[in-house]
C-alpha cells in the first residue's frame, strides 16, 4: 500500500495542495507529534499521534527506528499518511521509511531548520543540524543549529556538548516556537519551559576571540604563522630543525606526568599536539600529506590492531590483548621474521630503552634466559670479561665489554619486571639527592668535599643517606 510522507513545516497553514490532496485520499493519518503549531493544520482531519513513542523509546535511534516502524506496519494495510513537523528530508524517522519502503511519495515541507536560522539570524553559511537526541555525535563546526530540545535533561545535554565545542560563556540563540533570545551556552538549562518547538543555534566568533580551539585550528594557527607575514622565526623551520623538539616536550609530559601536576599535563600535552600540527602541516606544504591523512591512518591502525574488539580475534587479558597487537603489528608493517622485528626498533631512542625493546622482540623468537637469574650469570661473566679488558689497558675491548655488561644488566632487569630507564633515572635521581645533601653537611661542619679523602667522603655519604631515609 502507498505511504505518503508529509512536512507540516512550522506553523499553522504551512501545508501545501499537493499534502491536503493526500490527506483527504488516505485511509489513515499518523502524526509524529501533536504538540507542535504546525499540528494545528490537521485540526479537520482524523489523525492518531505518535507521541506515546517517544515515552517508550531509549534513545535517538530507538525512537526514529519505532516511528518508521509504526508507520510502515500501517502502510502494509492500507493508505497511509505520516505527517512530520518542518520538512521531510529532515526528519530521522522518514529517512529510515525511504530506505526500506518503495512505494512511497514525499510532500515536502517549510524546513524546521530554515525557520531556526533565520530566528538566530545566523552569518554562518556553514552550519550543522542534528536533533538534540543525537547533539553526543556533534563534531568541531563553525555553526551548529540543535534542535527538539523538549526538556530540561535535552537542554543540559546540549549545554554540555555545545560548551565543549565553543564555550559555555558563547552567546547563542535560543529558539522557542518563532521567537529568538539570545542567552549564553551555559544558561541553555535554566529557562524556564521546553516543548518540541525549543532549539538553540551557535556560530563561533573570529578566529582569534574564541573561546575554544580544536585540533583543526591549532593547524590553521601554524598557518598563520608560516604565513607571508607571519612569524620570521615559524617560516624558517622545517621537519629537521625542529625533530628535537618533539623529543623534548615528550620528556617534559613525562615530568608532568610523574610530578602529577595536571595543569602542567595539560599544558605539555598542548605542545605535543602542537608539534603534530606543526609537522603535517610542513608536510603538506611539501604535498606529501595533511593532518588529517595523519590522524586518519592511525585511527585504522587502531581499527586494524584491535582486531580483538573490532575483528575476529579474542582477548580475555592484558597479555592476550597485547599479543593480538604485536601479532597485527608485525602483519601491517609487512614482517615475516624476527630479525625484521628486532632491527625496526628505532636507533634514536636512548640507548637502555632500546636494548630493552630489542631484548623483548628478540624474546619473542624463543632466544631469550630461561631466568633473571640464568641472566644474571650472564652479566657477572661479563663483568668479568670487562675487568680482564681494563688490567690488559685494552681500550677498544674494554669499550666492547663495557657495552655487553650494560646490554646484560638490561636484560636481567627486563626478565625480572623493571623497565631499565625508569630504574635508571630514579637510581641517578636518588644519587643526585644524596650528592646534594652529603655536599650539604659538609659545608654545615665548615669543610669543603673536594678537599676530604675517601673515608671522610664515605662518612658524610653515610650520614646524608640516614638523613634522606628519615624525611
Amino acid at each position: 500500500m502507498p505511504i505518503t510522507l508529509i512536512g507540516l513545516g512550522v506553523k499553522e497553514g504551512d501545508l501545501t495542495l499537493s499534502a491536503e490532496r493526500a490527506l483527504k485520499a488516505a485511509d489513515k493519518i499518523l502524526a509524529r507529534t501533536c504538540v507542535t503549531d504546525s499540528f494545528k493544520s490537521l485540526k479537520d482531519y482524523a489523525v492518531q499521534t505518535l507521541d506515546g513513542v517517544f515515552e517508550s523509546s531509549r534513545n535517538f535511534d530507538t525512537l526514529n527506528k519505532n516511528l518508521a516502524k509504526a508507520v510502515l506496519t500501517a502502510g502494509r494495510e492500507c493508505n497511509v499518511c505520516y505527517c512530520v513537523d518542518g520538512a521531510v528530508s529532515e526528519d530521522e524517522a522518514c529517512k529510515i521509511i525511504l530506505s526500506k519502503a518503495k512505494n512511497v511519495t514525499v510532500c515536502e515541507g517549510v524546513s524546521r531548520i530554515s525557520a531556526i536560522k533565520t530566528a538566530a539570524g545566523l552569518k554562518c553559511s556553514q552550519v550543522t543540524c542534528l536533533s538534540a537526541y543525537g547533539v553526543r555525535s556533534l563534531k568541531s563546526c563553525r555553526a551548529a543549529v540543535v534542535y527538539d530540545i523538549d526538556d530540561g535533561y535535552a537542554a543540559s545535554e546540549v549545554k554540555i556538548v555545545l560548551s565543549d565545542l565553543f564555550g559555555e560563556e558563547t552567546q547563542c540563540s535560543f529558539i522557542r516556537g518563532q521567537s529568538a533570545q539570545k542567552i549564553k551556552i551555559y544558561e541553555l538549562d535554566r529557562q524556564k519551559n521546553y516543548d518540541l518547538t525549543c532549539a538553540v543555534a551557535v556560530e563561533e566568533g573570529e578566529f582569534l576571540k574564541k573561546e575554544r580551539y580544536d585540533f583543526a585550528d591549532l593547524v590553521h594557527m601554524v598557518e598563520l604563522l608560516r604565513a607571508p607575514g607571519g612569524c620570521p622565526w615559524d617560516r624558517a623551520q622545517t621537519n629537521e630543525s625542529i625533530k628535537g623538539n618533539v623529543v623534548e616536550e615528550a620528556y617534559e609530559l613525562a615530568d608532568a606526568i610523574e610530578r602529577d601536576d595536571d595543569d602542567g599535563i595539560l599544558e605539555e600535552t598542548g605542545d605535543i599536539l602542537l608539534q603534530a600540527a606543526f609537522h603535517s602541516l610542513l608536510k603538506e606544504e611539501q604535498g606529501v600529506f595533511n593532518a588529517t591523512d595523519a590522524t586518519t591512518a592511525n585511527v585504522k591502525k587502531l581499527i586494524f590492531r584491535h582486531s580483538h574488539i573490532f575483528g575476529g580475534d579474542s582477548a580475555a587479558s592484558e597479555s592476550e590483548a597485547l599479543g593480538v597487537w604485536d601479532k597485527n603489528k608485525l602483519k601491517e608493517k609487512h614482517m615475516t621474521t624476527f630479525g625484521e622485528s628486532v632491527a625496526a626498533v628505532p636507533k634514536n631512542f636512548p640507548a637502555c630503552m632500546r636494548a630493552q625493546k630489542v631484548g623483548k622482540r628478540a624474546a619473542k623468537s624463543g632466544m631469550d634466559f630461561l631466568s633473571p637469574v640464568s641472566a644474571s650469570e650472564k652479566l657477572w661473566e661479563e663483568v668479568k670479561e670487562m675487568v680482564e679488558a681494563m688490567r690488559k689497558g685494552d681500550k677498544n675491548a674494554t669499550f666492547e665489554e663495557a657495552g655487553d655488561v650494560l646490554f646484560a644488566a638490561v636484560n636481567t632487569c627486563r626478565l625480572a619486571g623493571v623497565d631499565c630507564e625508569e630504574a635508571l633515572r630514579a637510581a641517578t635521581e636518588k644519587f643526585v639527592k644524596r650528592f646534594v645533601e652529603c655536599e650539604k653537611l659538609i659545608l654545615a661542619d665548615g669543610k669543603k668535599m673536594d678537599a676530604l679523602d675517601g673515608l671522610e667522603l664515605d662518612y658524610y655519604w653515610v650520614k646524608a643517606k640516614n638523613a634522606l631515609a628519615q624525611n
